[in-house]
């Protein structure tokens, strides 16, 4: 949507519903906030969660021996030695001399010359300041000399404070650590998935662009460990389910993205099927589970520099955003090999070998991993909807599944017997739905209380309920509306949920 000269820009329109209406707004903001922290208001809250639940129902049905654990969001330093973290977690950084001010070398580098400068180590982004005389964004000012800093963010344990550990800068550790215990738990079969859905801290230098780029947010993360001979195998049943789905991908080297079905990805461009077939099941996540529109989707393939060095292949999920004006990652799938367990068993003195299916060896892993704070903005902003013609107040298009509620249950007046049998309609559908009741004002301004949170449909109880013991389904989209018999409700509920939007 075009922004007119002088009208707050896309991200300003968000941020101002999203505080107005309780999705998100800035922590601790009666004291005045705190840089790259956001609370979820009680709206955010059950949206965030519809979206975390979506994804434990989709990628943990993808094994049998797929399951969810939540470890200490603490962890000991020899565990950041292992994974290389305290080694290679770095950003480099640039501070403006006149005002003071640090920024991500890297972005500020790539705003002013228009290039993507990610991987570029400290020496070469100063370089490029110098070379094209980058300037600091805000002032103007000179820029000193670029510097690296680790992100991650220490805490001091005990009453000596003699024990250093650290904010988990990702979920991902935390099943490393707990890889042979579990193991064991689950009776030794590979593959075998663990999930967490869990906080992440990371000291960012410059957060931005509102739950886009903060130092405190929730990742999604499923780690398979599988047999490394295997990963051109699949199970012919699953593969079956994928081999002619069609993928938007970015391949290296090329200036668009273009589709292609997963079994020309392993057969063509020789990536192994155990990977495409992951890849598959994540683009079904966003575009069908979370209702993004597909033409905003794609998956950017990284080449050997922009990748961790770990990862053997690497793509991102991203999504276009028109508020960043580009296209943003908000997930990946992640070939890691068998770096984290052999760092792990290196470091701890255990080893993570394993005897399976006849032979002895370390479990290679594939991340396939979700950033649900960036996932949670690109599902509004690409739900946001102006006010225009039927309406005059904006308004989120949200996936049923998503949606804070499914249903908004609204008698038209609060007298002469009208509420009863929408009291009766609430009772009936809650049972099975997510079901809000609304009695204050007038039925237009309850109408655009729910179209303004995404609440799919509202439910009229009227006078000639009254008479015919009907209610009025209203459709958010459209606005048009149906007359259903209270006794048939649930079912038409469950006929219009499943039509989806």
């Amino acid at each position: 949507m075009a922004e007119r000269k002088g009208e707050p820009r896309l991200e300003e329109k968000l941020f101002e519903v999203a505080k107005r209406r309780g999705f998100f707004y800035a922590s601790n903001e009666i004291y005045g906030g705190l840089t790259g922290f956001y609370d979820y208001g009680s709206i955010g809250t059950l949206v965030k969660k519809n979206i975390e639940n979506l994804w434990r129902r989709h990628f943990l049905s993808l094994g049998e021996n797929f399951f969810e654990i939540e470890p200490s969001d603490v962890m000991p330093e020899p565990v950041f030695i292992a994974s290389g973290h305290i080694k290679n977690f770095i950003d480099p950084s640039v501070r403006c001399k006149k005002e003071g001010i640090y920024y991500r070398a890297d972005h500020i580098v790539g705003n002013a010359i228009k290039q993507n400068v990610e991987g570029k180590n400290a020496e070469e982004l100063g370089n490029l300041i110098k070379e094209h005389k980058v300037r600091c964004p805000k002032c103007g000012g000179e820029l000193g000399e670029v510097k690296v800093l680790n992100m991650m963010m220490p805490v001091r344990l005990g009453a000596e404070e003699d024990t250093l550990a650290f904010l988990r800068p990702e979920t991902a550790q935390g099943v490393y650590v707990n890889f042979l215990r579990q193991f064991n738990i689950q009776r030794g079969r590979m593959p075998m998935g663990l999930a967490i859905i869990g906080k992440a801290f990371r000291n960012e230098i410059s957060p931005r662009q509102l739950l886009i780029r903060q130092r405190e947010f929730t990742q999604a993360e499923l780690q398979i460990f599988f047999d490394p001979d295997k990963i051109n195998e699949m199970e012919e049943k699953k593969w079956e389910e994928v081999s002619k789905y069609s993928i938007n991908i970015l391949s290296v080297g090329k200036g668009e993205a273009a589709k292609h079905t997963c079994k020309d990805l392993a057969e063509k461009m020789g990536i192994p099927k155990f990977y495409v077939y992951h890849m598959a099941k994540m683009q079904q996540f966003f575009i069908g589970a979370l209702g993004l529109p597909e033409e905003k989707f794609r998956m950017r393939e990284l080449s050997k520099e922009e990748r961790a060095f770990y990862n053997k292949i690497h793509f991102d999920v991203e999504v276009y955003l028109e508020s960043l004006g580009e296209f943003k990652e908000i997930g990946g799938v992640h070939y890691r090999t068998d770096h984290d367990l052999k760092g792990h068993g290196e470091i701890s003195k255990k080893s993570h070998e394993i005897f399976f299916d006849g032979k002895r060896f370390i479990p290679h892993v594939l991340e396939l991993s979700t950033g649900i704070d960036r996932t949670f903005y690109a599902v509004m902003e690409l739900s946001y909807r102006e006010p225009k013609e039927k309406r005059d107040w904006e308004w989120f298009a949200f996936a049923p599944g998503v949606a804070p509620f499914q249903f908004a249950v609204y008698p038209l007046v609060n007298k002469d017997g009208v509420p009863g049998p929408a009291e009766k309609a609430y009772v009936q559908l809650k049972e099975r739905y997510a079901v809000v009741y609304d009695d204050s004002g007038s039925i237009g301004r309850r109408y655009a209380r729910a179209d303004e949170i995404g609440i799919p449909f509202s439910i009229t109880a009227d006078y000639d309920t009254l008479k015919d013991d009907s209610v009025t389904i209203r459709d958010r989209d459209t606005t048009e509306q149906i007359r259903v018999k209270i006794k048939d409700l649930e079912k038409e509920a469950s006929r219009l949920l499943a039509k989806g939007h």
